[in-house]
C-alpha cells in the first residue's frame, strides 16, 4: 500500500517539476533569443516480486512480476529551433539565421560565454556589448594592412568614438573603356597643332625649316563630322601650286601638223596618246589657228589649253583643276608644224598614301604616312618652282602650316631675295589609277578635305587657302585622385587614334595628365606623360605600355607616389577594349581619398561591421565572431540569455558568419523565442491532468488504508 503512495507522491514532485519548466517557457515567451526547455520523464526503478523463467517442457515460460516505484525527471532538453527573426529599427541590432551563437565576455576576452541574443550596442568608451555589459568578441581591422583578418585570435571588438581615418593615397587606378574602331565616330578633336610647346598628344617637334609639327597617321584620321578617310595603300590626290605651261613655239608656216599628248595611265587610252590633227590654212596665222583648235579640241580629255599670241606664238597651260583630265603637259610634235618642236612642263604631282614609308621627291610624285609628311612635302614642292628661270638659288617664302583647327593653312606673303616668288594657283584632285591589275580608287572623303584649298593667292596678298579640318578619333577619362596628405588631383587620361594593322589591330596613343604645379614626368612638360595602347583585331587589349606614373603633388605631400594604371588583362575583355561602337567609359575607379571622420556603422550578413566616413568612403572596421557547439542541447543556461560551455557541449569551433555550417547574421533584427505559446499552454493542461491523476493515487491509497484499519473494529 505504501508504494503506490510514494508513486503518487513521485508523480507530483515530477509534474511540478515540469510545470515548473513549462511556466518558465511561458515566463520567457517575449525574451529575445530564448530556447524553450522540454522536461524528460522516466520510471524509476521496479520492485521485483518474480523473475521471469524459461519454458520446460510442456510447461510455458513466466514473464517477471515487477512493481514500478514511480516517475521522475531524469532530464531536461534545450530546443534549439529557429526563432522568428524580427526587424528592428537599431542599426547594431543582430539575429543569427541559422546556427551558432555569438561570442562575449565578461573579463577582457579571459573567459567566454555565448548568447544568439543580438541586442547590442556601443558603451561610451566603443566597447560593443550586450545587455549585461559583456563585450563582443570578434575580429578588428589591422592598421597597417588596412583589412579584418578573421584567422587571427578573437578580442574584443572596440570602435574609438569619434574615430577618424587619415588618408589614404592612391595607388591604382582602374580603367574599363572601349575605344571606337569603327569608321564613323562621335568623339574626336583637330588631330594637330602647329603652335610651339605641347600639342594635343605631344610635345611639338619641329621640321628643318623650324615648322613645328607632330606625326599622326592620316590613313587612321576623320573628317570634320568624324567620317573616317580609311586610306588605303597609294589612294591620293593629284596637286598643283602653278598652272603649267609650256611652248611649242612660233609656227613660220603653214604646213599641216600631227602631235599628240602623252596622257597619265589612269585615263587607260592605248598608247597613252592622245593624237591632235591640223589641217594647213590660207596663211600663216590662219594655220596656227587651226593649231590651237585643235589642241582645244581635246582639252576634255588632256586637261590642256592652247592660245595664239600675235606674233604666232602657240602657248599651252594646264590648270589642273579638271580630274577627268589629264595632268601637266606633254606635247610631242610627229610632224609638220613649221617652227614648233615638243613641249613639256609638270606641276601636277601624286600625293599617295604609303603606311610603311614616304618618299620626297621635289618635282615628282610623293608618297606619305603623316600629317607632317604631306605638309613638309606641299612646302617643298611649293617653294621649289625658280619662278624668274634663273636657275640659281630659290627662296620662296610660301608657308603651309598645320593650325589648331587640324586645317593645312597655305600663305604666299612673298619677300623672296632671288625673285622667285610666283602667284599660287592651288588644284587638288582626286587620284585614281583604273588599270585592272592595279586599280586604285578615289578616296572620297580625303579629296573633299584638301579640295578646300582649290584657290588663287597672288604673291603679298595676305590671304589664305585652308583645307578641311583632320580629326583624330579620341576619348578620354578623368578621375579624381589624393596624395598622402588627402589632397585631390584630376588625373586625365587622353587616347588618340594612330595607326592601324589589319593584321594585328589598333594602336592608340595615351597622354596621362594632372594639373600644375604636380608632376609625372622628369622632363618638359613635367605634368604630362605619353605612353600607348593596342589591340588585337578582335578587340581585345593586345598591351600597353605605360603601366604606372610616379606623381609628386607639389603641395608639401609625399613626392614619388607610384601609381598603377590597370586597363585590363591582355588577349582578355575585362578592361579596355576596341569594337566598332562608341567610345565609351563604363567603369574607372582609384584607391585613394581624403581623411575622414565616422559617421555611422552598419552590419552586414558577414558579421562585419562597416563604418561610413565623411569623405564618402566605407570599409570594415571589425568583424563578429561566432561559435559553433557539436551538441548545442549540453550548453548550460546562466541566465541573462547567456549559455557557458559544458563537458557535453563540446568546444566551440570559432569562425565567421555563413561559413563551416554557422548561420548568417541578419543586421537591423532580432530573433525571438522559440516558445510557441499554445503549445506550453496544451502542455500545462496536459501537466495539470497527470497532476490531479498523481494526486487521486494518493486519495485513493488512503482510502484503502482507512478500510484496511476499519476492519479491526
Amino acid at each position: 500500500m505504501l508504494k503506490s503512495l510514494f508513486a503518487g507522491v513521485s508523480g507530483l514532485q515530477s509534474h511540478q517539476v515540469a510545470m515548473d519548466i513549462e511556466s518558465n517557457n511561458i515566463a520567457n515567451v517575449n525574451t529575445i533569443g530564448y530556447k524553450y526547455s522540454r522536461a524528460n520523464f522516466s520510471d524509476l526503478l521496479a520492485q521485483t516480486k518474480s523473475i521471469a523463467t524459461a519454458p520446460q517442457g510442456q510447461l510455458g515460460g513466466k514473464n517477471s512480476v515487477q512493481v514500478g516505484l514511480g516517475s521522475t525527471v531524469s532530464s531536461q532538453t534545450h530546443i534549439f529551433s529557429q526563432g522568428s527573426v524580427q526587424n528592428t529599427d537599431k542599426n547594431t541590432d543582430v539575429a543569427i539565421q541559422g546556427d551558432g551563437f555569438f561570442i562575449i565576455s565578461p573579463d577582457g576576452g579571459n573567459t567566454y560565454k555565448y548568447t544568439r541574443a543580438g541586442d547590442f550596442k556601443f558603451d561610451a568608451d566603443g566597447n560593443f556589448v550586450d545587455n549585461n555589459g559583456f563585450i563582443v568578441q570578434g575580429w578588428l581591422r589591422d592598421p597597417t594592412t588596412k583589412r579584418v583578418d578573421s584567422s587571427a585570435s578573437i578580442t574584443n571588438i572596440h570602435i574609438s568614438p569619434g574615430l577618424t581615418t587619415p588618408a589614404q593615397a592612391s595607388q591604382e587606378v582602374v580603367l574599363k573603356a572601349n575605344l571606337n574602331s569603327g569608321s564613323r565616330v562621335l568623339s574626336f578633336s583637330p588631330a594637330y597643332t602647329v603652335k610651339s610647346g605641347a600639342s594635343n598628344m605631344q610635345p611639338a617637334a619641329k621640321d628643318a625649316n623650324g615648322i613645328a609639327v607632330n606625326s599622326g597617321n592620316i590613313g587612321v584620321m576623320f573628317n570634320e563630322i568624324g567620317e573616317s578617310f580609311a586610306l588605303q595603300t597609294g589612294q591620293g590626290v593629284w596637286m598643283s601650286f602653278r598652272t603649267s605651261k609650256a611652248s611649242p613655239g612660233v609656227v613660220t608656216s603653214n604646213a599641216p601638223m600631227t602631235a599628240h599628248f602623252n596622257v597619265e595611265p589612269e585615263l587607260n587610252i592605248p598608247g597613252n596618246k592622245i593624237s591632235i590633227s591640223a589641217v594647213a590654212g590660207k596663211t600663216v596665222r590662219e594655220t596656227a589657228n587651226n593649231y590651237v583648235a585643235a589642241i582645244n579640241a581635246q582639252t576634255a580629255k588632256t586637261g590642256v589649253h592652247a592660245s595664239l599670241d600675235a606674233t604666232n606664238k602657240i602657248i599651252l597651260e594646264n590648270a589642273n583643276e579638271d580630274a577627268s583630265a589629264g595632268h601637266n603637259i606633254n606635247f610631242t610634235l610627229d610632224s609638220g608644224g613649221g617652227g614648233l618642236t615638243s613641249s613639256a612642263d609638270a606641276s601636277a604631282h601624286r600625293y599617295q598614301y604609303n603606311p610603311n614609308s614616304a618618299v620626297n621627291t621635289i618635282g615628282g610624285d610623293k608618297t606619305f604616312t603623316t600629317m607632317a609628311d604631306l605638309r613638309k612635302f606641299m612646302e617643298d614642292e611649293a617653294r621649289s618652282y625658280d619662278a624668274n628661270g634663273s636657275g640659281g638659288a630659290v627662296d620662296s617664302k610660301i608657308e603651309v602650316s598645320v593650325n589648331t583647327q587640324g586645317k593645312f593653312e597655305v600663305v604666299n606673303p612673298g619677300g623672296s631675295n632671288t625673285g622667285d616668288d610666283y602667284d599660287l594657283n592651288l588644284k587638288i584632285t582626286a587620284y585614281t589609277d583604273q588599270r585592272v591589275a592595279s586599280a586604285i580608287l578615289a578616296n572620297t572623303n580625303f579629296t573633299k578635305n584638301l579640295e578646300a584649298m582649290n584657290s588663287v593667292l597672288p604673291v603679298g596678298s595676305g590671304g589664305k587657302a585652308f583645307s578641311q579640318s583632320f580629326n583624330a578619333a579620341t576619348h578620354s577619362s578623368s578621375i579624381d585622385i589624393f596624395d598622402s596628405l588627402g589632397s585631390k588631383h584630376t588625373l586625365r587620361m587622353e587616347f588618340r587614334k594612330t595607326a592601324l594593322n589589319t593584321s594585328t589591330g589598333s594602336t592608340w596613343d595615351l597622354k596621362v595628365s594632372v594639373p600644375h604645379p604636380a608632376k609625372i614626368d622628369t622632363t618638359v612638360p613635367f605634368n604630362e606623360k605619353l605612353g600607348s595602347i593596342s589591340f588585337n583585331n578582335d578587340g581585345s587589349l593586345a598591351t600597353y605600355n605605360l603601366p604606372n606614373i610616379s606623381f609628386s603633388g607639389n603641395n608639401g605631400s609625399a613626392p614619388n607616389q607610384q601609381i598603377s594604371l590597370s586597363f585590363g588583362t591582355a588577349s582578355a575583355f575585362s578592361g579596355m577594349t576596341s569594337f566598332d561602337s562608341q567610345s565609351t567609359t563604363s567603369e574607372i575607379s582609384q584607391n585613394g581619398f581624403t581623411g575622414g571622420d565616422l559617421v555611422g556603422i552598419r552590419i552586414v550578413q558577414s558579421g562585419t561591421l562597416v563604418g561610413s566616413f565623411s569623405n564618402g568612403r566605407s570599409f570594415g572596421l571589425a568583424q563578429i565572431s561566432m561559435a559553433k557547439f557539436t551538441n548545442n542541447g549540453g550548453l548550460s543556461n546562466e541566465g541573462g540569455n547567456v549559455y557557458i560551455q559544458t563537458a557535453n557541449s563540446g568546444d566551440p569551433i570559432i569562425g565567421t558568419a555563413a561559413s563551416a555550417g554557422r548561420g548568417f547574421i541578419q543586421s537591423s533584427s532580432l530573433e525571438a523565442s522559440n516558445v510557441d505559446l499554445s503549445r506550453s499552454l496544451t502542455q500545462l493542461i496536459i501537466i495539470q491532468r497527470g497532476f490531479q491523476a498523481n494526486s487521486k493515487i494518493i486519495t485513493t491509497s488512503d482510502q484503502l488504508l482507512q478500510a484496511l484499519i476499519g476492519l479491526k473494529n
